[in-house]
C-alpha cells in the first residue's frame, strides 16, 4: 500500500509563500533586505518550526543585510508558554504584541480575542527572550476617561518595554466599528488632552517619541515602520500583502490576492505569478502626497534630498505647499530639513492633504 501524508494547511501555506517569493525575485535582483516583518492576521499562530523553515526559506533566497530586524506580530490570545522562546530561537529579533488595552470590558467591546491577564503574561514572556518588544496600545476608546486612558499607559509602561506604538482608535471602513460605531467615542479637547497625558508619561519612562504613534528606547526604533515612513521600498508576500518597489523611471504598488485559499491555489499553480492581483504605477503627480503620507509622521521630517531620491522628483514640484504649510505654523524646515512643527503633528491630516494632487 502506498500513499503520501496529507498536507495541513500551515504547510500549503507555507510552499505558498516561498513559490511567491520566488516568483517576485527578478523584482528585486541585486538587493539586499534589512527588515522582515511577519504581520497581517494572526503570525503567532503559527509553529514556530513553520516560522523557522520560513525564515530559513527566505535566507536562502535574498541576501540579508547584517543585523536585519525579524519582526513577528503576536496576539496575546494565541500566547503559550516556550512559544515566544522557540521563536526567538528560528531567528525572531523583535516581537509586536497586539494588547490594545488592559481593561477587559474594552478588549471586548474592540472584538479582541484576549483578556489582560493574557496579555500581561504574554509582555513578560516577550520581555525574558526579546531585547527588543513593542507593545500596541488604543486610546480614545468608547467611554474611556482621561484617568482610564492613563491606567491602561502605566500598565503598559510598567513592563518597561523599549517600545510602544500608541494609536488613536480611527473608524476603518469595512470594520465592525464602521456598521456599528459607539455612540461615546472621546473626540476634540478629551483625546488631546489624552495625547497630552501619554506624551509625559512616555517620556517620564525614557520613551522617545520619534513618530506620531511610536515611541521608543534608544536603539530600539521600529526599522521596518521606519522605511515605510521614509517612502522606502518593500517587497510584500503572502494572502493581502501589498509591495511597493521603486524602479528608475518608475514607482510601482503591488497587491496579492486577499482570500488565503485564493492565494495558495495562485501562488502553487503552473503560474505563481499570478497571485499578483494588482501590479499599478504611482502616477507621478501623486507621488508628493504618497511620499508626505509617511515622511510628515516622523517626528525628525526628511531630508530634502531624499524627496528628490525616492520620487525622482525636483523640489520645485513641493515648493508651494512647503510655503503654505509653513505660514500656517505646521512645519519648520532649512535648506536641508523639513520636519512637522507640534502643531503639525497634532493636525497632521490637514499638513498631509497640503500635497495631493
Amino acid at each position: 500500500m502506498s500513499g503520501g501524508l496529507a498536507v495541513t494547511t500551515e504547510q500549503r501555506y507555507l510552499q505558498a509563500l516561498i513559490a511567491d517569493l520566488e516568483a517576485s525575485l527578478p523584482l528585486i535582483w541585486g538587493r539586499g533586505v534589512h527588515s522582515i516583518f511577519i504581520g497581517g492576521g494572526t503570525p503567532s499562530l503559527f509553529s514556530p518550526e513553520a516560522i523557522d523553515e520560513l525564515l530559513s526559506a527566505v535566507r536562502a533566497r535574498v541576501r540579508l543585510e547584517l543585523g536585519c530586524e525579524i519582526t513577528l506580530e503576536a496576539n496575546p490570545g494565541t500566547f503559550e508558554k516556550d512559544r515566544f522562546k522557540a521563536f526567538a530561537q528560528a531567528g525572531v529579533t523583535r516581537l509586536s504584541i497586539g494588547v490594545q488595552s488592559f481593561d477587559d470590558a474594552q478588549l471586548k467591546a474592540l472584538g479582541r480575542v484576549h483578556n489582560a491577564a493574557q496579555a500581561r503574561a504574554a509582555i513578560e514572556e516577550a520581555a525574558a527572550h526579546f531585547k527588543t518588544f513593542n507593545i500596541d496600545i488604543m486610546y480614545a476608546l468608547p467611554g474611556q476617561s482621561l484617568a482610564a486612558c492613563e491606567q491602561d499607559i502605566r500598565a503598559a509602561l510598567d513592563f518597561q518595554p523599549p517600545h510602544i506604538s500608541i494609536y488613536h482608535l480611527t473608524i476603518e471602513p469595512n470594520t465592525y466599528f464602521a456598521k456599528f460605531t459607539p455612540k461615546n467615542l472621546p473626540e476634540g479637547d478629551a483625546a488631546y488632552d489624552m495625547l497630552d497625558r501619554i506624551s509625559e508619561l512616555t517620556a517620564a519612562s525614557g520613551l522617545e517619541r520619534y513618530e506620531v504613534s511610536a515611541f521608543a528606547k534608544p536603539n530600539h526604533r521600529c526599522l521596518h515602520n521606519t522605511n515605510y515612513w521614509q517612502f522606502g521600498d518593500y517587497l510584500g508576500i503572502g494572502a493581502g500583502a501589498h509591495g511597493k518597489i521603486s524602479f528608475a523611471h518608475r514607482v510601482i504598488r503591488t497587491v496579492k490576492a486577499r482570500e488565503p485559499k485564493l492565494y495558495m491555489d495562485k501562488a502553487l499553480s503552473s503560474q505563481p505569478s499570478d497571485c499578483m492581483v494588482q501590479d499599478t504605477e504611482v502616477p507621478r503627480a501623486d507621488l508628493p502626497f504618497e511620499y508626505m503620507l509617511g515622511a510628515l509622521r516622523l517626528k525628525d521630517g526628511f531630508a530634502l534630498a531624499d524627496f528628490s531620491e525616492r520620487t525622482g522628483l525636483a523640489l520645485t514640484a513641493i515648493q508651494q505647499p512647503l510655503a503654505e504649510a509653513e505660514a500656517k505654523g505646521l512645519i519648520e524646515r532649512d535648506f536641508q530639513r523639513v520636519k512637522p512643527s507640534a502643531k503639525g503633528l497634532d493636525f497632521l491630516s490637514d499638513l498631509q492633504a497640503l500635497f495631493l494632487a
